[in-house]
């Protein structure tokens, strides 16, 4: 190996097999795999030469001592990138690194189109009462078609949390196919910049109150844990759904389940949980009106190999010395310039 080879390496999977056919073509990478129960005499020497770490999304997958945080940065002394496999960073704590002058960057954009037309399909599917008739049907019972008359989406509100990447693709395809008036609660974004991405910008409680689906489609941070609790779901419209296909904890699963129960709102569609995947006996499986799947809305063919493909370019970047184009943590640049250069022996971009 030669003296000056830039260190990647992963823990138990990569988004995709692009990811390291895009390494290989350059000779002076090299890709490190470690496990989860990986024997710390094999851990050890791993981490304390890595420079990336491509760590996955998902915290039931990753174990703890894997997950990026003060003390796995006390473990890597030349890492100067921690780089999550999709748009979600649960197992980067970010504050942490921006501490230690290390980047953190997602792979945001790589599968909007897949979690997009997930949250459609959800929306849809509720509106329509597919599944419960579904289900009856299979039953063999006698069906009354009367009891499952849907709703249709055309000229209906949807409201998004957080028109980003997904929530501004939702928003282009539901005005197109079903045109619906989009409301957008994103405070990170000005009124104009919401108008360009073709929804108006309000404030939490008039997206709620007015939508006929709230769909979530921001990271979770600190700042939104349980944003969607007891209190705004009980602003929800009775005859609305509740949509998430961002990540587990930013509603509150048990005001969620007591909204349901008393009719507060008419159903909802799950995709994250705060338990991935969630027991069989969860009391939200308890509704038919709850429509359910297991953190699989960006698991897409196209969306995997999109995401491998800008995670692998995304990490050359890096060890090239440019900046990253997905860069959550944007206030550590200038500690992260005199990381780098002390590290990789030149100066990064500016």
């Amino acid at each position: 190996m030669a003296p000056n080879t830039k260190r990647v390496f992963y823990v138990k999977y990569l988004p995709s097999s692009v990811y390291p056919a895009v390494l290989a073509k350059r000779p002076d990478v090299q890709l490190d795999k470690l496990e989860n129960d990986s024997p710390d005499d094999q851990v050890a020497p791993v981490l304390a030469q890595a420079h990336v770490y491509q760590i996955g999304a998902s915290r039931q997958i990753i174990a703890p001592h894997f997950q990026v945080n003060a003390a796995l940065l006390a473990r890597t002394p030349n890492l100067i990138a921690a780089s999550s496999n999709g748009a979600g960073f649960d197992t980067i704590d970010v504050d942490a690194c921006t501490e230690a002058g290390v980047a953190c960057v997602n792979q945001s954009g790589g599968n909007k189109e897949a979690v997009a037309e997930h949250a459609l399909a959800m929306m849809l599917t509720l509106s329509k009462r597919i599944v419960e008739a579904d289900r009856q049907a299979r039953t063999g019972q006698t069906i009354d078609r009367g009891t499952y008359i849907g709703r249709e989406l055309n000229g209906r509100t949807v409201g998004v949390l957080g028109i980003g990447n997904v929530g501004g693709r939702l928003t282009a395809i539901c005005r197109a196919a079903f045109n619906m008036r989009v409301l957008a609660y994103d405070p990170f974004l000005t009124a104009e910049q919401v108008k360009e991405r073709g929804a108006e910008k309000v404030e939490l409680d008039e997206l709620l109150a007015q939508s006929d689906y709230v769909s979530v489609h921001c990271p979770l941070t600190k700042q939104n844990r349980k944003m969607m609790g007891a209190a705004q779901f009980a602003r929800m419209k009775p005859d609305a759904y509740f949509i998430t296909t961002a990540r587990g904890f930013i509603h509150d699963e048990a005001a969620l389940a007591d909204a349901l129960r008393s009719k507060q709102i008419a159903g909802a569609g799950l995709d994250v949980w705060e338990d991935e995947p969630p027991p069989h006996d969860h009391p939200l499986m308890a509704f038919d009106n709850v429509m359910v799947s297991p953190h699989i809305a960006g698991s897409t063919s196209e969306a995997r190999e999109n995401m491998g493909r800008i995670a692998a370019e995304q990490a050359l970047d890096i060890l090239d010395g440019k900046k990253p184009p997905r860069l959550i943590n944007p206030e550590v640049w200038p500690a992260y310039r005199e990381r780098f250069a002390r590290i990789m022996g030149f100066a990064p971009d500016a």
